[in-house]
């Protein structure tokens, strides 16, 4: 829960429900842990500096390196002030961070997020169909993995970034004597003025003399 925020019970219970649904799907592919309501069972960072984002996705592997935050919010969460206390801390993290927002929110979540500048690599929204709960990828960043810029670094555009893209020059192949073909107007002038010629020079046609008489 965030120190900043007291839900309603009803938005709580919520929250909770959809942090367990995202644990149980997300532990196929990472080592989860999670942090409902005020439990602080994972956090990221050490001491007085610690965090507890809802949920904390490390990988897999031997390194266990920190891949994904998520952090869910209700109605009552998307607001200026929760974007600036948390979802900026969580975006300035070496990992990605996914945000998830109730249906009704996505237009406020997007606006909080460009008018403070906050780099958020997924932003999901959520639904309650009875007992089920809807999921809808609403957004996602064009550069993959997204990683906060380190403060006091400048970063160069990845490799793979489009303003690095440059389209490769056609090679030329090298003329080569009597390869050198001539364009379709010039050949229909050379047979036009071929066919005057011929038809210039008209063909001499034999007259008969009559025979001289004896």
């Amino acid at each position: 829960m965030s120190p900043i925020l007291v839900r309603p019970v009803r938005e709580q219970l919520e929250h909770d429900r959809i942090i367990r649904l995202l644990h149980g799907k997300c532990r196929r592919k990472y080592d989860a842990g999670m942090n409902p309501g005020a439990e602080q069972n994972v956090p990221v960072g050490a001491g007085p500096s610690a965090i507890f984002p809802d949920l904390v996705l490390h990988s897999q592997e031997r390194g266990r390196r920190l891949e994904v935050i998520v952090e869910v919010e209700t109605g009552e969460s998307v607001n200026h002030l929760e974007a600036l206390a948390e979802w900026a801390n969580f975006a300035r993290l070496r990992a990605a961070f996914h945000l998830y927002v109730p249906a009704g929110m996505i237009d406020v979540a997007r606006r909080l997020c460009e008018d403070n500048n906050i780099g958020v690599t997924e932003v999901w929204s959520y639904h309650s169909v009875g007992d089920d709960v809807r999921f809808a990828l609403i957004h996602r960043s064009t550069a993959a993995p997204v990683l906060a810029p380190h403060p006091g670094k400048d970063h160069a555009p990845a490799a793979d970034s489009p303003l690095k893209r440059k389209v490769a020059p056609v090679a030329k192949r090298p003329a080569t004597k009597g390869s050198e073909s001539k364009s379709p107007r010039s050949v229909s002038r050379a047979v036009n003025s071929a066919g005057v010629r011929r038809n210039a020079a008209p063909v001499k046609k034999k007259t008969l003399r009559p025979a001289k008489r004896k």
